[in-house]
């Protein structure tokens, strides 16, 4: 299982960006996929999620109405648009998924909910200046 995230670059405050996680090995039919975010000193936090069967989604509350996220079952890719960012959406951006994992309450997801995924992306870079 591979997932291969990218997307990711410097934009101004109120710009956007779209995220790729080009999946191999697995179907988007049968796993939920997550996007997440880490900070420079923070710990890696859920950001948006879609689910495999019915392609419900989840969002944290600092990115509700700015991102959305949506997936193309014929390429394997979700993806991630990302709208009016800010600068304290700055982070490394990962994809990922594991078997069993559910979307749901993304944001809440602990830290042992994250040690528990084994397939990540390797993260893409999105800075946004001030």
């Amino acid at each position: 299982v591979q997932l291969q995230a990218s997307g990711g670059g410097l934009v101004q405050t109120g710009g956007s960006l779209r995220l790729s996680c080009t999946v191999s090995g697995l179907l988007l039919d049968h796993y939920d996929i997550g996007w997440f975010r880490q900070a420079p000193g923070k710990e890696r936090e859920g950001v948006s999620c879609i689910s495999s069967s019915d392609g419900r989604t989840d969002y944290a509350d600092s990115v509700k109405g700015r991102f959305t996220i949506s997936r193309d079952t014929a390429k394997n890719t979700v993806y991630l648009q990302m709208n009016s960012l800010k600068p304290e959406d700055t982070a490394v951006y990962y994809c990922a998924t594991e078997i069993g994992w559910e979307c749901s309450e993304i944001a809440k997801k602990s830290a042992d909910d994250l040690r528990n995924i084994r397939y990540w992306g390797q993260g893409t870079q999105v800075t946004v200046s001030s």
